[in-house]
């Protein structure tokens, strides 16, 4: 038995988030709100049994990817639940090449739509599954899904990393074991005071946000449609890929008639120590902006970068502890976004051709919009998650944001009137 695995078993704290998160399931459900599927698309001669051994060898080396959520003396910890499992099946349909699974859920077939739609039972788990597809000669896909309470996105690139290792015949180190929850804990003790009175002058419930007409107003978690684009972020001296992608998004919130912008966002909270584990490592805290017409862009933008400089102090504290009569959503706004690195590209299934699909869509949204964005050497992936009636054209809302984040990068001395809030509207 691994290190690992013996804290578990010994029962590990929770965080808060998986808290929260385990609130909201056992209250109102969430559907495939907290579902985190991926899928590796390989090509060339793969070796199915010597990935299910793989795909079992990460399982045994990352414990909380079989734990479940319980209720104790001590709260609530995690503990072992059921074995996760590992399955081989052949995706029926039209030939099935790997590129079919790359696309809207409505085309993949049904045994690929189960893997990812499939309820997960959060009580006894498994809160993790993989399924092996092979979807033609000389193509496998691995799919893989898991509950966000054990996941988060910067686990991704650990699991595939690590797969491919496996996969190799190499042995990486094992991850030392980790009670976040307990250091979490200490660590919130510490910064809770600084954080409540930042929070309790700044907060202010989210009202209604207007996109192309439209009033957003949802912060629950409910049925929702994924589109999915690429980005060209442009560089803007003094600032960060993410501070240009957010500013941009600010900036075209408020040319839709939005005077004051809250989005949330997720911020990472994954310490050194855990860079190679697998598990959830993030909290949602709002942005604030009340941007001014005569402002240009990058006045603007340099603004938005000292305000998230302020939040980043107290990332690690949910907004829940800082202001306790929080009342609980799935969302902190109707509209909010994600953002992380990837790095470093793909890596190599010796032999095999490999192409991992980190956005792919779980059939829900947290609020009315959600923008998952994936940042890698190939450039920026962009998962538009929205709820349907709430915004029946997302294709029109994703053009505008190009088209304003291709102006203000071309001229961040633009004044944000002058930025185009429409597509239609450009000259």
């Amino acid at each position: 038995m691994s290190a690992g695995a013996a804290l578990l078993r010994q029962g590990v704290e929770a965080t808060l988030l998986q808290q929260g998160m385990w609130v909201t399931e056992q209250t109102t459900g969430a559907g495939t709100a907290y579902h985190m599927p991926l899928l590796i698309h390989l090509r060339g001669a793969p070796d199915p049994a010597a990935l299910v051994a793989a795909c079992a060898a990460v399982v045994g080396r990352h414990p909380v990817l079989g734990s479940v959520a319980a209720e104790t003396a001590h709260g609530l910890r995690l503990v072992p639940g059921a074995p996760v499992p590992v399955r081989r099946r052949r995706a029926p349909g039209r030939g099935n090449p790997a590129g079919d699974l790359a696309g809207d859920p409505q085309d993949w077939p049904e045994a690929v739509r189960e893997e990812v739609f499939a309820p997960f039972d959060v009580d006894a788990g498994p809160l993790a599954r993989f399924t092996l597809y092979e979807t033609g000669p000389g193509r496998l896909t691995v799919a893989f899904t898991a509950h966000h309470l054990v996941f988060d996105g910067h686990s991704k690139d650990v699991l595939v990393a690590e797969l491919a290792a496996l996969y190799n015949g190499e042995a990486p180190d094992p991850p030392p074991p980790l009670d976040h929850g307990r250091a979490e804990r200490e660590r919130i003790a510490a910064q809770l005071p600084a954080a409540r009175e930042f929070w309790s002058s700044r907060w202010r419930e989210p009202g209604e946000t207007v996109v192309r007409g439209r009033v957003l107003r949802s912060r629950r978690a409910a049925a929702g449609r994924t589109l999915r684009f690429r980005a060209d972020l442009p560089a803007v001296a003094g600032l960060t890929r993410f501070e240009t992608l957010l500013a941009a998004l600010h900036a075209l919130l408020a040319g839709y008639g939005n005077a004051a912008v809250t989005t949330a966002v997720d911020l990472s909270t994954r310490p050194a120590e855990a860079a190679g584990h697998i598990g959830v490592f993030v909290n949602e805290l709002p942005v604030t902006t009340r941007p001014e017409p005569e402002e240009t862009f990058g006045a603007f933008a340099a603004g938005l970068r000292a305000r998230l400089r302020e939040v980043y102090r107290f990332r690690g504290v949910p907004l829940s502890r800082a202001l306790p009569r929080l009342r609980p959503h799935a969302a902190l706004a109707p509209v909010s976004v994600s953002y992380r690195v990837r790095a470093l590209p793909d890596p190599v299934f010796t032999g095999l051709e490999c192409a991992v699909d980190r956005t792919v869509p779980n059939g829900s949204v947290r609020g009315a919009l959600h923008l998952q964005c994936v940042d890698g050497p190939d450039g920026l992936a962009v998962a538009l998650r929205h709820d349907p009636e709430a915004l029946p054209d997302a294709g029109a809302f994703a053009a505008d944001l190009l088209l304003l984040l291709e102006r203000a990068g071309r001229d961040p001395g633009l004044r944000l009137r002058d930025l185009p809030a429409h597509r239609r509207t450009a000259p």
